[in-house]
């Protein structure tokens, strides 16, 4: 059980996150559990569904943004984001199983994903300390500033996720995949 009080229904969150609840159901076909916690702050809902939908219009392919929550979820030992993206891994970024199991240790079997999943692991693992080389690595896979800044923030915003559920230990609601250990 959720440490943190999950309102059971849109309607039962704080005014303020209703519309964003409802517009996140419209999306999803559900308000996931996460949602709905983050929801008793209305600002929080408010940052975290702006952040979210601010990086979905960027560069980096859906598949490639999900392979990282994975490999973040993984390395911050998240057994809630592991659950929902491992499900959204495969429902909406159709990702295989091999591939599922290489972005949960760090990797892809797509070359040009690798090197993305292997920085973003990396900046995860070392908190944004990362080599001269690391970052000639994943330029070197094609690359550009931009999409190595939006690395950077789908590293924060899965970070921040898997921090939430963590301190909430938010009940899962999706098929349930847990983390091999946290690193």
């Amino acid at each position: 059980m959720s440490r943190i009080p999950i309102p059971a229904t849109i309607e039962a969150a704080p005014e303020a996150s209703q519309p964003l609840l409802a517009a996140v159901k419209k999306q999803l076909g559900v308000a996931p559990n996460l949602f709905r916690l983050v929801a008793n702050s209305p600002a929080a809902l408010e940052g975290y569904v702006a952040l979210s939908g601010a990086l979905g219009k960027g560069t980096l392919p859906s598949p490639t943004r999900e392979r990282i929550a994975l490999a973040v979820a993984e390395i911050n030992g998240c057994d809630y984001c592991l659950s929902a993206h491992t499900y959204l891994g495969k429902n909406v970024a159709r990702l295989d199983d091999v591939e599922i199991a290489a972005n949960r240790g760090g990797r892809s079997t797509d070359p040009r994903a690798d090197a993305a999943v292997r920085f973003a692991a990396k900046v995860a693992r070392e908190r944004g300390h990362i080599g001269e080389e690391d970052l000639r690595a994943v330029r070197s896979a094609g690359y550009d500033d931009a999409q190595v800044i939006e690395m950077v923030l789908h590293v924060a915003l899965n970070t921040w996720t898997n921090y939430v559920n963590e301190v909430a230990m938010t009940d899962i609601d999706f098929p349930v995949v847990t983390a091999r250990k946290a690193a």
